[in-house]
This record gives C-alpha cells, structure tokens and sequence, in this order.
C-alpha cells in the first residue's frame, strides 16, 4: 500500500506554510486599507410614498454589488413584493458564472403592503459586493435591518381596483395629522410656528412650538435686528437634547417647544418698536430636513404683545410682500380674470379652441346658434373651474395637498386623456361622427347633440389648461388656495370667465361675428387640418406618461388607443347594421379598458437616470447644506406635464447665457421633479404660496430670505436675481 502522506509531500506543506505566513502580513497590511461594508455600500431609505419603499445604495470607487446577491425581507405584518431593480453591467464572475453588478450607486424600489395596526415598516435588506482592485476580495453577504415610520394613509394590503383609481390616487397626496413622523410632512409654518414679545425693556422671549415628533436645531438659528444700528442681541439658550446628526455631527435639537431669553445690549433710545428677522432650521424626526426658514417680527416694546413670525419670501411685483391673502379680493378676481382670458394663448389649450373654432365658423351668421355655442362652453367651463375648486377646497378641509395641474401625476389619467385627444382627433378627422343619426332616431339626437358638445368642449378646455400658468394666475391661484372658501370659487369661476370670455364676445357681440370668415367647403379642410395638434397633444400626453411610469406603460396606453380607435371605426361601420354589429363595438370598448385596468398598477421605475449636467437634484437636506457654504442657490420646481415649466426651460433655463450665469456667480441650479406625487416637494410649494409649479425660488449666499420669482421667466430677470444673490 503507497503512504499516504510522505516525506517529501511534508517538505511541500512546510514550504506552503512558510510562503502563508509570510504573505500575510502584507495581506493584512493590503486589507487594512479596504473600507468597512457600510461604507463601501452607503444604503439610505425613502418611505414617503404609501405602499413602495425606495432604496439607494452610494458605492465607493473601486468597489460593486452583484444584483443577484440582493436580498429582501419583511418584518412583522410587513408583506414585500418583487423589488424593482434596473439592469447592471453584465460580465462572467470566475467563482458565480454570469452575474450582473452596480458601479457608484444603484435605486431600488420595494412594493409592500402591511397588515392592520402596523405601526412601523420593518424589514431586513442583504447585499453583498466586492473589490476590484488589488487586493480583490469579496465581503460576506451583509444584512441591514431597516426600521422606518410608515407613511400617511398606508393601509391594509390590498390591490385597488380600477373603480377605486381616484381614491388609491388621492392616498397618496398624504395628509397632515400634525403627529409628528406619523403623518405627511406638515407645511413650514405649521411645523414651526414662531412667535416673540418684550418682557421688559432690554428683555425679549422668543418662543418656537412644534408638533410631535418634530425639533429644531440650535446652532441653525440666527438673529438680526433691522434697521437698529448700535443695539445687539444676547441669547441665553437652554438646554436641549443631544442628537447625533447625518450632515451636522453632534448637535443640540429642541422638540415640542422652546422659550430663549434674549436681553438687548445697546441704548434704546426711545425706541417703541423693533423688527426682528429670525432665520432656523429643523426637521421631522425620521423624515424630512426643511430648508433654512426666515420670519420677520414687529415687536411692540411697550405693550408686550405677542407677534408671530410670518414666512417672509420675496415675491414678485405682482404679489404683495405679505403673502396671498394680503391680495384683495377684488384685485384677485382681477387678476383671475385676466390670467384666464390670457390662459387662451397658451399651447396647452389651443388644440381645444380649434374645437370650438370650427363649430363657429360653421353657424356662419346665425346669431341663434352663436349664442347657444358661446352659453353651453361657458357652461362647460364654469362648472369644470367650480367643481376644480371645490374638489380642491375639500381635500384642503380634510388636510390634504392639491396643486394646481397635480391631477396630471396621476397615470390613469393622463392616459385616458391622451385617448380622448386621439378620439376628439379621429372625429375631426371624418373617422366617426359623434352624434349623427343612429337609424331613425338620428333627428332627435342630432339635435341634442349641439349643446352636449359645446360643454363637453368647455370641460376639455379647463382639463387641458391645468398644465398651463398663464401670467396673473400665479396670484389669484395663491390667493385662492389661502381664501375661505366662498371667495376662492369665486376665483375659480372667475378664471372660468376669462378663458371662456372670447366666445362669449363672439357671441354675443354682432361686429366682432361679423368679422369671421363666412363658412364654405374649406371649412371641412380646416376641420381636417386642426385635427392634427389633437393628435400631437396625445403624443406629448405620452410621452408625460412614459416619464411617469416609462416603457410598459407607455406600451399599454398605445394598446389602448389602437383599440379606441377600432372601437370608432366599427362603430361608424355599425350605424345601419344590426345588432351583432353592435354587441361587437361593446366588446371592443371593453377590450380598450383592460390595458387602462393594467396601467392604473403599473408601479414607478427605478430611478436609473443620470443626472442632468450642472443640475442638482431638490433635497432640503442639500438646500440647507448649500446654504450654510453661502453659495448662491437657483431653485426650480418644474414637472413634465408643466407647459409654462418646458417653455421657460426651452427660453431661459436650458441656454448656454444661463449656464454662463451660473458660472459667473457661482450660483448653483437646483430642480425638483413634481411629474408624479412629491410629498417634500409639495412642502416647499406650501412654504411659498405657490398652488403648483413652476415655482422658482433665488436664496443669496449671505443667509438671507429666498427671492420668489415670476413663474413666466425671461433672461433678465433670472440674470438679475443672480446677480443680487452672489454680492
């Protein structure tokens, strides 16, 4: 029998173990550089949306993560759906055969659902990477538990239905509970409310009051008196809580409320009044980071009383420095109705006065008609701003957040618009007639079907319009989203008047009809020609769309319409045929609305973009961070769907002059994404008075109040915003 282990084969594992030993101390000197594995894979978790967690993970240089190796897993009454994770760079792994891997950073998005009195979103995430350069090794597969608030309005497991859309959609606006992290993040003035009075002569109290679960931080704050030369301020701080922060280090923070003494060094001199300008920061305990806020005062020093600190935003000439409500009413309505009749110019609603264009050309000189088609519009477009109005009023009441416009981050229906523009187009087109006889009741319905159009074109009109912020809207908006309730649907409907009112002047107005064309066999021509901007407003609907949801949903819509428009086409084929004709366009119809049922649960992607160049992505944590450098700040609220947001981009912001700016001042150009529902960003909308995007938003390098900008920009007034910022 040979040996098993010899001589010679003991003189080989000697060797062996005399190179080991000898390697590994270079080894553990190579190793000791390596960065610990939550370093080298920096994961943050966002649970601001119901029902979908998303995850990032920042990878240090030299370092990756394999996709296959990421695991998720959910806590107690926490149900995970399948994660959504974006495509990585693939290549053979010597030991794990064909893999995928993340350089830099990689999103993950988590669908879940929890179970009734679920209180906290728990679960457990593994990932496992490697290095990939000298020395080349691969961590163990490493697991974080996450223990995160759930967001406002997340409910019971369950999938909507497609009858229940509106309200899923609605869910996820948030609502403010003022509990603190339980609930949607509160607006700023409600989260730090901010009052000061005089104890004696040289003595103040400044008081901040916040709900639960909210703080202040202490060494974010700065007070300055304006306009008292030779007086200074001494604050006596109390006590407060230690907290570790991500950004600030070891800080102290105040919840609930704080009471700082504040004496006053400096001769008076007969003084009765002093303004007090009072800048801080804090944030939701486990949510979100404000951005540096200012308040203004006026403090009575003889009477003692207290005076609560307004947000103090510079806003542009059309507004009044007080904030919306220190608009007139009157002046508002003024302004609502200009801002309507100007809302007729914008290209969000000219392909639906084409409509309207062509049903009065064709009454020719018939005043009668003239005045039905100018009454049911205006119809059409009183009770849309009405119902608009109250529909945001109420959510208001019941403490949600509604913005103008925001109707369109909701997936379903931007899809079912772009289908009714492709319908309204093929109907222009001489595809299908809406409302010509059906057999021999084909008289009574026609007769019928004039008003019926007239107002469902006056409703098309404000559906279409919400993308658009016409000059003098910004104000009357404001106006109306702080008014009580009678004066802001008196807004809404004075809005309604103005877009309605060059109809009604043709209609009523005899020299104003006399000066169209009279009617003729070019009008079907016309009619014809106008159905295209139908067609390329479906297009952008879209294309809307495909950055909301991306490729499946945008497969799913086109489906749809390709449906609708077989649908059209075989009922216009339909008309003098019998019933199975019939029974098929129903069965068609029905056919169009399963891709819409899918599209309304197709789930947002991953966030995989770049980057735009030289624009940095809206956080308030950034915002506050930036500000506290000095560095002059641009900010810019926009969406996709936001017309006046893509013209002022195409006319200002997206130019090689503003570029230029940016550089010279050494402002930076911060933009945040309201295309779908934005919990943060909506906060910084409220914090402004706006009642949507574009919102834009100049914060100077010294520290003081943000500027609020004009929402139709133009070059110079940017350049001088800037320019004002960086001195």
């Amino acid at each position: 029998m040979r040996p098993l282990f010899t001589g010679r084969m003991a003189v080989r594992l000697l060797v062996w173990l005399s190179l080991l030993l000898g390697a590994l101390p270079a080894f553990a000197q190579d190793t000791a550089d390596l960065l610990p594995v939550t370093e080298a894979y920096k994961l943050s978790a966002d649970a601001a949306t119901p029902g979908v967690l998303k995850l990032h993970w920042t990878i240090a240089p030299d370092y990756y993560l394999y996709r296959g190796r990421m695991k998720f897993k959910g806590g107690d009454g926490v149900t995970l759906g399948e994660a959504q994770l974006p495509d990585g760079e693939k290549h053979h792994d010597e030991y794990l055969g064909d893999v995928e891997t993340y350089h830099h950073g990689v999103d993950a998005s988590v669908p879940y659902t929890v179970a009734a009195g679920t209180t906290r979103l728990q679960l457990s995430v593994q990932y496992q990477g490697c290095h990939e350069v000298d020395p080349k090794i691969c961590y163990p597969p490493h697991t974080e538990k996450l223990d995160l608030p759930l967001p406002a309005n997340t409910g019971v497991a369950a999938t909507p239905a497609a009858g229940n859309a509106l309200g899923a959609a609605l869910s996820q606006l948030g609502s403010n509970t003022g509990t603190g992290t339980t609930g949607a993040p509160l607006p700023a003035e409600q989260a730090f409310r901010f009052e000061a009075l005089a104890q004696g002569p040289q003595q103040l109290l400044l008081r901040w009051t916040m709900p639960k679960g909210y703080y202040l931080y202490r060494d974010q704050t700065t007070l300055k008196l304006q306009d008292a030369a030779g007086l200074a301020l001494k604050p006596a701080w109390p006590a407060g809580t230690a907290h570790h922060d991500e950004h600030y280090g070891d800080v102290t923070v105040y919840f609930d409320q704080v009471e700082l003494p504040v004496t006053l060094e400096g001769d008076l001199a007969g003084r009765q009044q002093l303004t007090l300008q009072a800048s801080f920061q804090g944030c939701q305990d486990g949510g979100l980071c404000y951005p540096l806020m200012t308040r203004t005062v006026n403090i009575d020093l003889d009477s003692g009383a207290v005076a609560s600190g307004a947000v103090a935003p510079e806003l542009p000439p059309a507004d009044l420095a007080g904030g919306p409500l220190q608009v007139s009413l009157i002046a508002a309505l003024l302004l609502a109705l200009g801002g309507g009749l100007v809302l007729n110019l914008m290209p969000c609603v000219l392909p639906v006065l084409s409509i309207k264009a062509v049903s009065v050309l064709e009454s020719g000189g018939d005043r009668a008609t003239a005045r039905r088609h100018a009454l049911f519009y205006t119809a059409g477009v009183l009770c849309s701003f009405a119902a608009l109005g109250v529909g945001i009023l109420a959510l208001r009441t019941a403490g949600h957040a509604l913005g103008w416009g925001s109707q369109l981050q909701q997936p379903l229906l931007v899809g079912a618009l772009a289908c009714v523009m492709l319908a309204v187009g093929l109907s222009m087109s001489g595809v299908v007639q809406f409302g010509a006889s059906l057999g021999n009741t084909g008289a009574g319905l026609a007769a019928r079907s004039g008003p019926a159009g007239d107002f469902f074109t006056g409703v098309l009109a404000v559906v279409v319009a919400s993308p658009c912020t016409a000059p003098f809207m910004g104000s009357a908006l404001a106006y109306a989203f702080a008014a009580p309730m009678l004066s802001a649907l008196l807004v809404f409907l004075a809005l309604g008047v103005g877009l309605a009112l060059p109809f009604l002047l043709i209609g009523f107005v005899p020299a104003l009809a006399r000066l169209l064309p009279k009617p003729g066999r070019w009008m079907e021509t016309l009619k014809q020609v106008l159905a295209f901007p139908m067609y390329l407003t479906a297009a952008w609907l879209v294309w809307v769309l495909a950055n909301q949801r991306g490729a499946d949903a945008v497969g799913l819509v086109l489906v749809a319409m390709v449906l609708l428009a077989m649908t059209l086409w075989w009922f216009e084929r339909s008309r003098s045929r019998g019933a199975p004709s019939k029974v098929a366009v129903a069965v068609l119809a029905l056919a169009t609305l399963v891709p819409m049922y899918l599209l309304a649960h197709v789930p947002p992607p991953s966030s995989t973009a770049a980057a735009e160049e030289g624009v940095v992505a809206y956080s308030p944590e950034k915002l506050a961070e930036l500000r506290a450098a000095g560095t002059p700040v641009f900010v810019d609220m926009t969406a996709d769907w936001c017309v006046t947001c893509k013209a002022n981009e195409h006319a200002v912001l997206d130019t090689q002059a503003f570029r230029d700016l940016l550089q010279r001042t050494g402002a930076v150009y911060m933009k945040g994404d309201w295309t779908d529902v934005n919990p943060t960003i909506s906060a910084f909308l409220k914090q402004y008075n706006s009642p949507g995007v574009p919102l834009y938003v100049v914060f100077p390098k010294n520290g003081g109040p943000g500027r609020q900008l004009s929402t139709v920009l133009t070059s110079s007034m940017v350049e001088q915003a800037l320019t004002e910022a960086a001195r």
